[in-house]
């Protein structure tokens, strides 16, 4: 049996009895923020007196950062800044969720609040209509950090039937993630599908199109419910870019990108166009592409295992052993958008998505 935890065993019929208490009118928020880590999210929840109808309605906060890696304890206070309003699929309506930028005591941007220079940037390449979809993938582990549904003290078979496959010795925790995709879409957040992954216990969500700033957002706030439906069932879900030594495949998150010249007749030319830009800035991208400067993808870009070599650059038509992937159908109808395979699943989206439109947009040079 998986090691899951303790809280995931609490009895939830009496859970369920308080849960479906009237509110009396009032509004629970709950503020979400991206830690000193850059990876972890904490939260955090307060009571308005009425439904907030738009991002403007929700007050800015505070917390102490000397206990989430981002301050000293004498000058601790970290400001909450509110930017995107979801729904609360776990609390219901008319509780919200809030993601949050967080700002120093000087209200200068946190050392991982990434989204500030992103936001620059998207607001530089607004007459582009830059559109992002990436593709989460995630592994499941139980509490003692062996993969779910594992044997204990062995290996499950080869990989060769996991990916997309259905049967339970095959699919390791569907219910989970389609737990996670309804929770995604009750909130608004803009998942576009979901699927099992090489590895066994290894998954997969896409969140997109989304444009400019908005691909940071909503694939951080799915992150968040992802660990949320996993802690409920009582399991981790943990992005390392390869969480398994070895034959197994390693987790990224594959980032697809397409500007307005991309999408409309002979786009490829600038599809082409832009490909040629990220070849000469490979290094740079590296250090974007994982919250170690490039430590982390060192150990998934190997070129096996479905990954270019984290030390070349290429590009091809349908490779998907290639840094970037022009799909077949854009090759053969000559527009439509081009895939960055680097990224790790662990990467920001706001420095992934801020990188790829600097290098292919903006003159940087200049």
């Amino acid at each position: 049996m998986a090691s899951l935890s303790v809280s995931s065993g609490l009895n939830k019929a009496v859970r369920q009895q308080y849960m479906s208490l009237p509110q009396g009118g009032k509004c629970q928020v709950t503020y979400i923020w991206i830690d000193g880590t850059g990876e972890g999210l904490r939260n955090k929840t307060r009571t308005l007196d009425i439904e907030p109808t738009s991002i403007e309605d929700i007050p800015e906060w505070n917390f102490d950062g000397s206990s989430t890696y981002q301050s000293e304890g004498s000058n601790s206070d970290m400001y909450l800044i509110p930017v995107c309003m979801f729904r609360d699929p776990f609390t219901l309506d008319p509780n919200k969720l809030v993601f949050c930028e967080v700002l120093k005591y000087n209200r200068l941007p946190a050392e991982t609040n990434h989204r500030a220079a992103c936001n620059k940037v998207m607001e530089q390449v607004k007459e582009h209509c830059i559109w992002f979809g990436m593709e989460q993938e995630f592994t499941l582990l139980g509490m003692d950090g062996h993969p779910f549904a594992w044997p204990q003290n062995g290996y499950p078979g080869p990989q060769g039937p996991y990916y997309c496959g259905v049967g339970a010795d095959n699919a390791y925790g569907r219910d989970i993630v389609e737990c996670h995709y309804k929770a995604c879409l009750y909130a608004g957040v803009k998942i576009c599908g979901t699927n099992a992954e090489v590895m066994p216990s290894q998954w997969e969500f896409q969140v997109g199109p989304c444009e400019g700033i908005d691909m940071g957002d909503h694939l951080w706030v799915a992150r968040f419910l992802l660990h949320r439906v996993c802690e409920d069932f009582g399991v981790v879900a943990t992005l390392d870019p390869k969480p398994m030594k070895g034959n197994w495949n390693g987790a990224g998150c594959h980032t697809n990108v397409s500007t307005k010249q991309m999408r409309e007749e002979e786009g490829l030319q600038y599809i082409e166009q832009a490909i040629e830009k990220l070849s000469k800035k490979h290094t740079e991208h590296i250090r974007e592409y994982d919250p170690r400067g490039g430590e982390d993808n060192k150990r998934r870009l190997t070129g096996l295992h479905e990954t270019s070599n984290i030390e070349d650059f290429s590009a091809g038509v349908a490779n998907r052993g290639a840094s970037i992937r022009i799909p077949r159908q854009v090759g053969q109808e000559k527009k439509g958008y081009f895939e960055d395979r680097r990224p790790a699943a662990n990467c920001d989206p706001y420095s992934v998505t801020r990188a790829i439109t600097n290098t292919c947009l903006l003159d940087e040079e200049e």
